[in-house]
This record gives structure tokens, sequence and C-alpha cells, in this order.
């Protein structure tokens, strides 16, 4: 029997895009509620979710919060390519490498994206630089296609899309586009230096963004805009 799955999310938000991934990579139904993220939660809401953070997800009237913790319930929940079950030696591991690759990006990556958001114009060139070096310094690529992997383009050669890439893929959709002078929330050589330096990770992430569960909800131009105002107002 088909779960009850309610969704409380919103679009723009790349913690909450990771549950979108996961629910339309399992093919799973469910309810979408959007909360407005621009103004004071709403007193139902914070009875759903006393933090008022998206995504939160009811699942057969079991409310679980957090986008990491949303994605391992559905992965757990629905068996799929996703994620192998634990109860297995090798899966065990598999589970224990894409953890490890998932927290690495998270904690090495991500804080040095939002910090080029933040950067001034003069800035952004270095930090910019910054988030390349980490990409080098803590062996993404590595981690990603170690000795052994397979042939196809997502973790560990993967032929289609593992948690790694539902827990990143949001991010890497943001890391893809908002280079452009439009939204200045990186250097426009971006591209370039991961071309240049690390061009297997730029191979992944291109495929990952290209899955229609990781860009389906996908407004780039609202998401650049919104960003911009958000780190770089105009005087």
């Amino acid at each position: 029997m088909a779960p009850k799955i309610i969704l409380y999310t919103n679009h723009i938000c790349p913690w909450a895009h990771r549950a979108h991934i996961a629910l339309k990579e399992l093919g799973l139904q469910y309810e979408e509620v959007i909360i407005d993220l621009d103004t004071p939660r709403e007193p139902w809401y914070l009875e759903v979710n006393p933090r008022g953070l998206v995504p939160t997800i009811s699942y057969n009237g079991t409310i679980i919060p957090e986008s990491g913790i949303v994605a391992q319930l559905l992965a757990d929940a629905h068996p799929s390519h996703l994620l192998p079950p634990s109860n297995t030696e090798a899966g065990a591991i598999k589970r224990a490498q894409i953890a490890f690759f998932a927290d690495t990006f998270t904690s090495k990556l991500l804080p040095l994206v939002f910090g080029a958001h933040r950067a001034s114009d003069a800035d952004l060139p270095a930090a910019t630089e910054a988030i390349v070096e980490a990409i080098e310094k803590n062996n993404i690529e590595g981690l990603l296609y170690p000795a052994g992997s397979g042939s196809g383009p997502f973790f560990q050669g993967a032929e289609k899309l593992t948690q790694a890439e539902v827990l990143t893929g949001s991010f890497l959709l943001r890391l893809l586009s908002l280079h452009k002078p439009e939204y200045g929330l990186f250097a426009p050589e971006l591209p370039a230096l991961l071309e240049k330096r690390v061009p297997k990770f730029l191979q992944w992430a291109k495929a990952v963004v290209a899955q229609e569960s990781v860009n389906f909800i996908w407004d780039e131009e609202k998401v650049g805009n919104r960003t911009a105002a958000k780190f770089k107002p105009k005087n």
C-alpha cells in the first residue's frame, strides 16, 4: 500500500530540494504544501515543525524534519538504486562511503560556496578560487570515482543516481548556474577553473543536473535573482 506523504517545502530552498529529488527518483506520490519563507511561520506550521524550517515530511502521519533525515527515511522505506540495504557488509560499506562523501561535500565545500555569495566584487575571484581548491584539497574526485568504480557517470560509477546525488544535486545546480554576470554570486571564470582543474567533478555535476529528478522544480532565474538580492543587494 502506497504511503500517504505530505511534503512541507519551498522550491527555492536547496535543502528542501533534496526531498523533491528523492521523491521523484523513487516515483512516490505526495501532497505538497508550500511554506512562505519570507514571512514569520504561521502557528499551524510551528506545530508541525517547531523550528519552522523546510523540508518537513508527514509519512503516514509521522512527522520527520530535516532534509538529510527525510532523504534517509525515504531511501530506507523504499529500497532502490539510491541506497543499498545495510544488512550486508557490502551494503553497509557503500552506505558509509556515501555518507562520508555527502558530509565532505556539505562541511568542506558548501561553507565556501555561501562565502562566495557574501564576498565583495573585489574578493569574489579569491572566494571562487577557494571553492576549486577545496574540491582538490578534499579529494572530491577521488571520493566520487575511487579505484574499481563502474563506468557510469554517478557516484562510484553508478548508472543511476545514488543518495550521494540526492544530497548534493540542488547545490550543484547553483554551482553551475550562479556564476553568470546577472547574478554575480561566483566569479565568471568558475566553469573554466572547474574544467581545467577538476574535470571529473565537473563532468559528474553536469550529469547530475541534467536528470529530471534533480531539475524538475528548478527555476534558475528566480533562485539566482533571489539569492543575489539576499547576499548582494543593490545600493
